[in-house]
């Protein structure tokens, strides 16, 4: 379990992180997001020791991470796919790091052939793809068979297949019991992958629930409705609190009504509904809304 309590950063007169208190427990796969800005990398650098706090405190199953005696065979961390003497070959990347906590070349080679690095595992780091960089990465984090791991964007630069081979993996080990602090800006891969999610947005903390909560927060009550007496019905259905879009024949967007309250209407009008759909929200609908005021630095306009 990886447990903050007021974890605040300062960095001159700018707060990364601000007073932070969140848990991450055994047996999910936890997700963590935020815009870009928002202290999600530094708070993962707090956890590992990496940074050192203004204030508050992180532990990783009751220790700081400073206090590990064996960290590798406790905490499985990718920070930066990057951090690779670019000279070495993956297997001696892989060999030195097991030296370190006396791990077996038995496991070295054992999670080369699980990340599928055999057919590059004695070439040197710095030919490697993006892809094969975090492949390496994440062989790195599982090498000490860690009960808590902590990958910051472990799918960038992975393909579909090895997406779902994350996704996949995440899961199992999570599955087994141990913890799992995962983030991305991949919000289809996120909502199939995580249990739980933490939301951070300028330092702070926006959201900590359940993903089927946070999904929720998107739901509304928009509705898909399909008839062919489609303008009369949009005259019916018009309220001050009721939004209707026309925007294509027979096909109405209802917000403000329920799916059972705008089929009560259509019977007492004698109108034929061919579809009535409540639209379910997305985890990406809802991470927009929860940070559309936390973002630091917004997209400008398409150049016309």
């Amino acid at each position: 379990m990886i447990e903050a309590t007021g974890l605040t950063k300062h960095y001159g007169a700018k707060t990364a992180v601000d007073s932070v208190t969140f848990s991450v427990k055994p047996g999910m796969v936890t997700g963590f997001l935020g815009p870009n800005g928002a202290g999600k990398s530094t708070t993962m650098r707090l956890v590992v020791a990496l940074d050192r706090p203004s204030s508050g405190a992180v532990t990783v199953n009751g220790k700081r991470y400073a206090d590990l005696k064996a960290p590798l065979r406790e905490v499985g961390v990718l920070l930066d796919a990057k951090a690779v003497h670019t000279g070495r070959s993956a297997i001696n990347h892989l060999r030195a790091l097991a030296a370190t906590h006396s791990i077996g070349r038995a496991r070295v080679d054992e999670v080369i052939g699980l990340t599928s690095l055999d057919s590059v595992a004695r070439k040197r780091v710095g030919g490697f793809s993006l892809g094969m960089g975090q492949r390496l990465g994440i062989a790195a984090a599982l090498l000490g068979d860690p009960a808590t791991l902590i990958l910051d964007e472990p799918v960038n630069g992975l393909d579909p297949e090895g997406v779902i081979w994350v996704r996949n993996l995440t899961r199992f080990l999570a599955s087994e019991g141990r913890t799992i602090f995962l983030s991305s800006h991949l919000m289809s891969e996120m909502a199939q992958t995580a249990d739980h999610i933490i939301v951070l947005g300028r330092g702070r903390i926006i959201a900590d629930a359940p993903v089927r909560d946070i999904v929720a927060l998107a739901t509304g009550n928009a509705v898909q409705v399909r008839t062919p007496d489609a303008e009369r019905f949009a005259a019916l259905l018009a309220a001050p609190d009721v939004v209707v879009a026309h925007d294509q024949p027979h096909l109405l967007q209802v917000t403000g009504l329920t799916a059972p309250q705008i089929g009560e209407l259509a019977a007492r009008n004698g109108v034929v509904l061919h579809e009535l759909a409540p639209q379910a929200g997305s985890l990406e609908d809802a991470y927009l809304a929860l940070t559309k005021d936390e973002v630091e630095y917004h997209a400008g306009g398409i150049a016309r």
